[in-house]
C-alpha cells in the first residue's frame, strides 16, 4: 500500500461514521473486456469487505448478449467468497434465466440461490427488466386470486426483484449515469462517480468513494 493510500486508509479508520454495509458496483461489458478487468473486480471486492462493507452487489450492463455466457463463467471464477451468487442471462435467449455458484453457464441451468450469499453478480439484466419481472408476478398472483390489487405495497414489490436488498453506496466509473442499474433499490443510495475508467480502478479510488459517503448526511428522501 503506497502513502496515499495509507493516508486514505487512516482517514477511514478514524471517521465517525459507519461505512457503507452494502456496497454496489456498476460496471459494463467493455469494463470487464479490458486486461485485468476481472482481477480488479476481485480486487474491489476484497477492498469492500476490508474496509466494512458486509455485502456487496456487482451489476454488468451487456449490449452484446453473445458475450454474456462468457462474462458469466468469467465472473464465477472470481477470487471472491465461495457465497458467491452469480445470475445472468441464459444462452438461449431467456431475459431472466439466472445462474450461480451452483449451476450451469453453459446451459443457464441455475440452483437454488443463497440469500445471504455476500457477493451477488447481475449479468445483462437491467433495472426496468428487473421491475417489469416483478410487476408480472404481481399481476398473475392477482389473476391467480392469491393477492388483492388493493393489498399491494412496496414489500410486495421488494420481495419479488432478483435482489431486493437496498444499497448504501453504489460505485460508477468512467460516467455519470447507472446504465439502468437497479433502479427500484438504489433511489436512496448514496452514488458516487469516479473520475477514472474501470481499467484504472484502484484502492485509492475505492477509499475515497467510502471516504465521500461517510462525510454526507443521508436523508433516505427526507
Amino acid at each position: 500500500m503506497g502513502l496515499y493510500d495509507a493516508y486514505l486508509a487512516t482517514r477511514h479508520r478514524l471517521h465517525d461514521a459507519e461505512p457503507p454495509a452494502h456496497v454496489a458496483l456498476v460496471l459494463t461489458e467493455r469494463d470487464l473486456l479490458a486486461d485485468g478487468a476481472f482481477d480488479t473486480l476481485s480486487s474491489a471486492i476484497g477492498w469492500a469487505f476490508e474496509y466494512g462493507a458486509e455485502r456487496v452487489t456487482v451489476s454488468v450492463s451487456v449490449l452484446d448478449r453473445a458475450v454474456a455466457p462468457t462474462l458469466v463463467r468469467e465472473l464465477r471464477r472470481l477470487d471472491a467468497p465461495a457465497e458467491t451468487v452469480v445470475r445472468g442471462p441464459a444462452v438461449d435467449g431467456s431475459s431472466e434465466a439466472g445462474t450461480d455458484s451452483g449451476g450451469d453457464p453453459a446451459t443457464g441451468a441455475a440452483a437454488a440461490d443463497d440469500p445471504d450469499a455476500p457477493v451477488r453478480i447481475l449479468v445483462g439484466l437491467g433495472g426496468k427488466a428487473e421491475f417489469a419481472g416483478a410487476v408480472r408476478e404481481l399481476a398473475s398472483d392477482v389473476a391467480d386470486g392469491e393477492l388483492s390489487p388493493a393489498a399491494i405495497d412496496e414489500s410486495d414489490v421488494a420481495e419479488r426483484l432478483l435482489f431486493p436488498e437496498e444499497p448504501d453506496l453504489v460505485i460508477k466509473t468512467g460516467a455519470e449515469r447507472l446504465s439502468d442499474f437497479a433502479i427500484w433499490q438504489s433511489v436512496y443510495a448514496e452514488l458516487y462517480f469516479t473520475d477514472v475508467n474501470w481499467r484504472d480502478f484502484r484502492r485509492r479510488e475505492y477509499l475515497r468513494a467510502v471516504l465521500d459517503f461517510q462525510d454526507r448526511q443521508r436523508r433516505f428522501g427526507r
